[in-house]
């Protein structure tokens, strides 16, 4: 069903069965951000730093995913920081954006809207690095631990 005035632009939107996080922090914090529409649960574990809800598609299942992230935001802009807390890998959140970057929801507070994610590169990435690592220093470590380059995704509205 569309929305009043919305014009069809051929885009689906981000619909179908969602399966909630295997690790039960993620899960309890995501179920608790919607239902207060981010009053409450919207900060990560005890950093009291705040976080935005992004959902994605499974590009393997096709289900809907739903993470938490770091609330990093520039002019209605939102950096999604690829840390996975140094790993090694890449999060999974980070190879479903870019099997399909369209298959993106931004919820911040009471606020939701659709997106789309681009993976940043040279200067771009860099400013927003430093916009990331200001909201959450030890994004700084993060990246000391890995060889990897942690990947900065940039969410805009669509």
């Amino acid at each position: 069903c569309l929305r009043p005035r919305q014009i069809y632009d051929g885009r689906v939107p981000l619909t179908g069965e969602y399966e909630p996080s295997p690790h039960n922090w993620v899960r309890d914090q995501v179920e608790r951000y919607e239902a207060t529409d981010g009053r409450e649960a919207n900060t990560l574990r005890d950093t009291g730093r705040p976080v935005v809800i992004f959902t994605t598609r499974g590009r393997k299942s096709g289900k809907i995913r739903k993470v938490p992230l770091m609330r990093v935001e520039h002019d209605g802009k939102y950096a999604m920081v690829g840390s996975q807390g140094g790993s090694p890998t890449h999060p999974v959140w980070y190879l479903n954006l870019k099997a399909d970057p369209e298959a993106l929801m931004v919820q911040d507070g009471a606020e939701r809207f659709d997106a789309t994610a681009r993976e940043l590169s040279g200067e771009e990435r860099e400013i927003w690095w430093q916009r990331a690592v200001e909201a959450y220093p030890t994004y700084a470590s993060y990246q000391e631990k890995t060889e990897r380059q942690i990947p900065v995704l940039l969410a805009e509205r669509r």
